[in-house]
């Protein structure tokens, strides 16, 4: 099911039908994502006419394009290779005219591969934003709402660079609610948010701002590109591949194997200890009383989960959730679950996700670790990778956010 789930959303298979028809002028093609460089790459096979352009993705995460550069840098913490990267894509677009197309190809985790600070701050400010912003529990909405308003790229700034050439923008989407605001920080989209949102996120987590960046929002310099704003007024965008889409892959195989399936949609949030425990209440109801669904069945979730980081763990969200889950459960009969990232990195890990069992915990207690210990620790991932249980599938080279799926047996 997880890997229906990632084949539905990979370029080669949704991108296509996208593709603007060729302009007078010149095709240029831009993106940030990890699945920027295989979009880039299915774009270059189904494109004869002349194009350039530049992309950047993740460490690992390239693939070999003829016409296209391929930028890598790092994520979820941004480094020097992505300010480059996003310094050029700048200098790429500047100058075009009114007969040229920028095809912009966009998926999640490109706000970190994009990391170009306002004039005040450095690239070490940026880099401390994000590490404060990715351990304060914000969702990735808030998060990316202070990234917009502290950028000179993000938040529409760079469609704007391209005007007045025809703007087309791709979208892979890793956030619940798909909005293109959100994905990678919208940098060829309209901005609806303001500072002043951004700066009531910031006092929310207690997240401390460098003084340069606290200027910025006090003082609105920070001000994003807004919807009707004119340099926007050739550019439009479009989604190739969504949670849903991949969530409904996933069911359909299910369904042909005979099993009852339950779609619960692709926008759950919150902590990932906290949903862990209340996906556990609801197997319950499911495995005892058969409600609110009927058994044998399966469960499937997605959206972003947060992890408020307070042990010196491994982190990972889905891990997390999915240790919650089982601590919760406590060895019930007959449930078998899995929970991981279709980008293939859960938190910081090269890790997708990992297994649960009914004899997960008793294995870890064999083994002398204690599951609950593991939890506070936030280390999901050592718990699991102990039991032998990780999901590592290496770059899927597309990214549709989490996958969760709970398999729950027959009555008695």
């Amino acid at each position: 099911m997880f890997a229906a789930a990632v084949a539905a959303a990979q370029p080669a298979r949704c991108l296509p039908p996208f593709l603007p028809p060729p302009p007078r002028g010149r095709l240029v093609v831009i993106g940030a994502g990890k699945a920027s460089a295989e979009m880039a790459r299915v774009v270059e096979g189904h494109w004869a006419r002349p194009l350039s352009g530049l992309v950047v993705t993740r460490y690992g995460y390239e693939v070999s394009c003829q016409r296209i550069e391929i930028a890598t840098a790092a994520h979820p913490v941004p480094d020097e290779n992505g300010l480059n990267a996003a310094r050029r894509m700048l200098e790429l677009v500047s100058g075009l005219t009114a007969d040229d197309t920028v095809l912009c190809l966009i998926s999640g985790g490109g706000s970190a591969l994009l990391p170009l600070p306002l004039e005040g701050l450095t690239l070490a400010d940026k880099q401390a934003i994000n590490r404060a912003l990715l351990a304060s529990g914000a969702t990735i909405s808030e998060m990316n709402c202070v990234r917009r308003h502290l950028s000179a790229i993000k938040g529409g700034r760079l469609a704007a660079a391209c005007y007045p050439a025809r703007v087309v923008t791709l979208l892979i989407s890793d956030v619940p609610g798909d909005h293109p605001v959100d994905i990678a920080s919208g940098p060829s989209v309209a901005d609806p948010t303001s500072c002043a949102d951004a700066l009531a996120i910031v006092e929310r987590y207690g997240v401390v701002l460098p003084a340069a960046a606290r200027r910025l929002l006090e003082s609105g310099e920070g001000e994003s590109v807004k919807p009707g704003d004119p340099r926007l007024a050739n550019s439009s965008c479009h989604f190739i591949a969504t949670p849903a889409l991949a969530l409904e892959a996933a069911a359909k195989l299910a369904r042909e194997a005979g099993f009852a399936v339950f779609n619960l949609g692709d926008s759950l949030e919150g902590e990932a200890r906290d949903m862990g425990k209340v996906m556990a209440g609801i197997v319950r109801n499911v495995a005892l009383n058969q409600q609110p669904f009927p058994s044998p069945c399966i469960l499937l979730s997605g959206g972003e989960a947060t992890v408020t980081v307070r042990g010196d763990g491994r982190g990972g969200r889905n891990v997390e959730f999915l240790l919650s889950l089982g601590v919760a459960l406590d060895g019930l009969a007959g449930v078998w679950a899995m929970a991981g990232d279709t980008d293939g990195v859960d938190g910081q890990e090269e890790i997708a996700g990992a297994l649960l069992t009914p004899d997960s915990l008793q294995r870890a207690w064999a083994r002398g670790i204690r599951p609950r210990a593991a939890l506070d620790a936030n280390d999901a991932h050592g718990f699991f990778g102990a039991l032998g249980d990780s999901v590592i599938t290496g770059p899927t080279l597309t990214n549709v956010n989490d996958f969760r799926a709970i398999l729950i047996g027959a009555a008695g």
